[in-house]
């Protein structure tokens, strides 16, 4: 196990990884019908999954506080560098074009392109080796793969085949990593520039706020305006406005659940974890320790207190405005900010107060790794449903051989279906634990 370093909150990087391994593990099932709790609530209503996009994003405000904290409290945010700024855009940028790329990559649309699927599957792979290296900072070498990747396509052209480029006219704008990067820059800069008790009523206002666009204003071509349309509420129509049908999560086909108006909430979830990384932080008057973390138990009761609290407000406004992750109302902005602080509580009090740390290990793996991991388990997803094999006379793809011929045979489909996402998330421990014992953390 690697060494608790003083400056380090280890029960983040616990529920980071906590947080990651369910995203990959509810995005990765085997087949239709899951439990439950492994998926989204059809709509309205929230179940274990839906709360794992909203951690995230408040583990990401948390991780704000601590890395820009010093900078806000010594200089006020008005004498913050240029490389501050600069450092934070390109971080943004960095995530949003990650995003991007999970969609583009290999380039070329695998099944459309009629070469030899392990010769297609093979340049795929030496594309994301590049971006891999790319985000090790190894930029020579990733140009050399990146380079061999394209001499690859060229020669699958030469060769006669019919290779159909990727249809930029239906790039994804939005996304999950793209969601981060917008939340990130905002609150980042917000942060910098604002006190703990201006960025609690910016928060209060962005949500009454939302609330009442969303209830007040009525859709252009709906004769009824209500959230429990998918296509008549004020957000999906914002999103088709201006992001186009074309732009959008293909599967939602008349919204974005990570679109323009859905965003700002989003951003409250990251203050959120902003204001809790600030309260992590604090000290007391008589506290002389030179360790940048104090636990202590005002500090896990100050959590419970507050998770507890947070959750109940949004359960009771869940009644004017139900909770749904695709528009991310404010009461699920509510409720999933108390789930989020009372999980944290929970990891702080075993973790930090405690010490109680050999449960989390495969968790400080995931989380020491968490953007690599699910960005490359996504592509890894993709290619099991891109790859096609042959079963008996017919074509399948190589997830649904995997499942026809080694959980199916075993199990029900609905167990099948998480033993398969188990198995997944498995094998990717494995290789998180392999850069994890080498020290290799892929940095954004």
């Amino acid at each position: 196990m690697a060494e608790t370093r003083p400056d380090r909150l280890i029960s983040l990087d616990v529920f980071r990884g906590i947080t990651i391994a369910g995203m990959v593990l509810v995005n990765n099932p085997g087949t239709s019908p899951v439990y439950w709790p492994l998926d989204h609530a059809e709509w309205n209503g929230l179940t274990p999954t839906d709360w794992i996009f909203p951690f995230f994003l408040f583990i990401v405000g948390v991780s704000i506080s601590i890395s820009l904290g010093k900078k806000a409290v010594t200089t006020g945010g008005d004498g913050t560098s240029f490389g501050t700024y600069s450092k934070i855009i390109r971080r943004s940028l960095s995530i949003y074009l990650l995003g991007a790329s999970v969609s583009i990559l290999p380039f070329f649309q695998f099944q459309a392109t009629d070469a030899p699927g392990v010769l297609k599957l093979a340049i795929w792979l030496i594309f994301c080796a590049a971006l891999f290296v790319l985000l090790l900072r190894k930029f020579l070498l990733a140009g050399i793969l990146c380079g061999i990747g394209l001499l690859g396509i060229a020669a699958m052209n030469l060769a006669g085949y019919n290779v159909i480029g990727y249809d930029y006219g239906t790039l994804r704008i939005a996304g999950v990593l793209q969601r981060i990067a917008v939340c990130y820059l905002v609150t980042a800069i917000l942060f910098l520039h604002t006190t703990w008790k201006q960025q609690l009523w910016i928060s209060a206002a962005i949500l009454l706020i939302y609330w009442a666009v969303m209830t007040l204003i009525p859709v252009p071509g709906c004769e009824i305006t209500s959230m429990n349309d998918k296509a008549c509420n004020l957000a999906a129509y914002l999103d088709r406005l201006i992001l186009t049908e074309n732009h959008i999560w293909r599967y939602g086909k008349v919204y974005d659940p990570e679109g323009i108006l859905s965003t700002f909430p989003a951003i409250v979830t990251t203050i959120s974890g902003v204001l809790a990384g600030t309260w992590l932080l604090k000290r007391r008057t008589d506290d002389d320790s030179a360790k940048r973390f104090t636990a202590s138990y005002e500090k896990v009761a100050g959590m419970f207190f507050f998770g507890a609290v947070l959750l109940a407000l949004g359960l009771i406004w869940n009644s004017w405005f139900p909770m749904n992750k695709a528009l991310w109302t404010s009461s699920y902005v509510l409720a999933t900010t108390g789930l989020a602080l009372l999980m944290l509580g929970c990891c702080y009090w075993l973790i930090d107060l405690k010490g109680i740390r050999r449960w989390a290990w495969a968790f400080e793996v995931f989380g020491a790794n968490a953007i690599a991991l699910f960005v490359f388990s996504g592509f890894h997803a993709r290619m099991m449903n891109g790859f096609r094999v042959m079963d008996g006379k017919k074509s399948v793809s190589l997830h649904g051989w995997v499942m026809n011929h080694i959980f199916l045979p075993i199990a029900q489909p609905i167990d099948a279906s998480w033993m398969y996402a188990v198995s997944f998330i498995l094998f990717w421990l494995f290789l998180m634990w392999l850069l994890y014992r080498k020290n290799i953390y892929v940095k954004v």
